[in-house]
């Protein structure tokens, strides 16, 4: 194939673009080199070409799911969200799995009395924006079996809400593969061509079925977390593999380790207390894995070549992520153990002593932007007098910490454009920038999103592409987020064609 008249970022002049055996085979100015003999020619017009884009973090099954069930987003109020359910049950619904509500500024909490009053027997179960909690009613709590997990709230956090989200969501393969090829054509026409995959399952036969089924619309690097981690070890499973049968696309990815909560559930560690959860068991937050568990779990998987990508969100949890880090680093000095390069996810708020732990870690932060602008109320409230030190984009990038960007779908949209746009603008909806100090430059930005693959094609790279109709450097923060994306590639194929091709 041979892509005529592109634009590249930064650079001026035309270029063509010959896609060869699923690599580029040269890059060249428009009409300036030997046409090869090609099966294919796509005129550009003068629109823009960048590497695939990547989301570093997704919870891809959920995601798939999340259009299914009863939107909350919308809830200002227990009140609000109980309507919904109320109108659910009305037109006739058995069973309501909601998804989206985020009550941390409610006026009021959730009360399973609230949605017991508009439900009956019918069970409910509405699932936190996070991820971190799940509200349920009287009639699910029973059917579930989780009377004991809770009290007269209904709420169910951390581990006990993980567990009852996978239970929800056994959904059956050939039903949930209908709906991930969906969300999958969805993210091609956005330009990505990419996703590290945190579902909490065995992710590697659900991928390995999808690819043999004939799934080749994304490269997926998925998620070993606790529980299938000594699976992982006896299969000999290591980080970068290739998933046999998989054409190349399915490669294992990172240990997912959790280590605290989340701002919106009020779990995240910290150093200092949440207002008016001062009397509360847990007033800084949780530390869901003590870290003389954490330590020994991340040692294990670092000597099995199995790469720990850690869940830290609180300053407490990320320094003390860190510290352990900083242990398997020491090893490694030793001769103790091989090199590793691990991740922190999320790394929302930070002392700025640990920026510096980053850099000199070489740990990647592995951020999602658009968590800024859903959580910017929430850490006025919560993180009051210390919000200029929560998602530090432009401090880490200034520290020489590598970043890579994600949504953390469902959590925030599959669309990396946005998160580009929450990185770059530091706001949405009109507002004031919240922070402005911590944004970043678009080229950082889009190098982040891209896979460690920066801003341009290059020769000899894979033929992973994006085709964009405006210039990622040179737009609005506003106009970002809803960049025109003409096309998507992957290995020389299109998975996404609008306006060429």
């Amino acid at each position: 194939m041979l892509l005529v008249g592109a634009r590249l970022a930064g650079e001026q002049g035309l270029f063509d673009l010959h896609l060869d055996g699923g690599v580029v085979a040269m890059i060249a100015p428009s009409g300036t080199a030997a046409a090869p003999s090609v099966v294919r020619r796509v005129e550009l017009d003068g629109r823009w070409v960048l590497p695939g884009l990547h989301d570093r973090h997704v919870h891809f099954s959920q995601w798939a799911m999340a259009s299914r069930r009863l939107d909350l987003a919308g809830a200002a109020s227990a009140a609000d969200a109980a309507a919904l359910v109320a109108a659910s049950v009305a037109a006739g619904a058995t069973e309501v799995i909601g998804f989206g509500y985020r009550d941390s500024l409610w006026p009021e909490p959730a009360s399973r009395a609230v949605l017991d009053a508009v439900s009956g027997a019918v069970p409910v179960v509405l699932v936190s924006a996070d991820l971190h909690a799940c509200w349920l009613n009287s009639a699910a709590l029973r059917r579930h079996g989780v009377e004991q997990a809770t009290d007269a709230s209904g709420v169910l956090r951390e581990d006990d809400c993980f567990r009852l989200v996978r239970e929800i969501d056994d959904v059956a393969d050939d039903v949930l593969d209908d709906w991930v090829a969906e969300a999958a054509a969805r993210a091609a026409a956005r330009g990505v061509v990419g996703i590290t995959d945190y579902e909490m399952r065995w992710n590697r036969d659900d991928w390995a079925r999808r690819a043999a089924s004939g799934f080749n619309a994304l490269r997926v690097s998925f998620g070993i977390y606790t529980q299938h981690l000594e699976r992982a070890i006896a299969e000999g499973l290591h980080t970068g593999d290739e998933v046999p049968s998989t054409g190349g696309l399915v490669t294992v990815g990172g240990y997912k380790v959790i280590t605290d909560g989340s701002l919106n559930t009020r779990t995240a560690w910290c150093f200092d207390p949440y207002p008016g959860l001062e009397g509360d068991d847990h007033p800084y937050g949780l530390a869901t894995v003590p870290y003389d568990e954490l330590l020994p779990l991340m040692i294990r998987a670092a000597d099995a070549g199995i790469t720990p990508a850690v869940h830290a969100i609180g300053d407490q949890a990320n320094a003390r992520v860190l510290d352990a880090f900083e242990q398997l680093a020491a090893r490694r000095q030793r001769g103790r153990a091989a090199s590793v390069r691990g991740s922190i996810e999320h790394a929302q708020l930070l002392r700025r002593t640990d920026v510096a732990r980053f850099a000199d870690l070489g740990i990647v932060a592995s951020v999602q932007p658009e968590h800024a602008m859903d959580d910017r109320d929430v850490a006025e409230r919560y993180w009051a007098g210390r919000t200029d030190r929560a998602f530090m984009l432009a401090e880490l990038t200034a520290a020489g910490v590598e970043l890579a960007l994600g949504s953390d779908a469902p959590v925030a949209p599959l669309d990396p454009w946005i998160a580009i746009s929450a990185a770059v603008g530091r706001s949405r909806d009109g507002r004031e920038p919240w922070h402005p100090e911590q944004a970043i430059e678009a080229r950082a930005a889009v190098a982040a999103s891209t896979g460690r693959r920066g801003i341009l094609p290059v020769v000899g790279g894979t033929a992973d592409l994006a085709v964009v109709e405006l210039d990622p450097l040179a737009t609005s923060a506003a106009a970002l987020r809803t960049m025109p994306v003409a096309a998507t590639l992957l290995a020389g194929r299109f998975t996404h064609s609008s306006s060429v091709g």
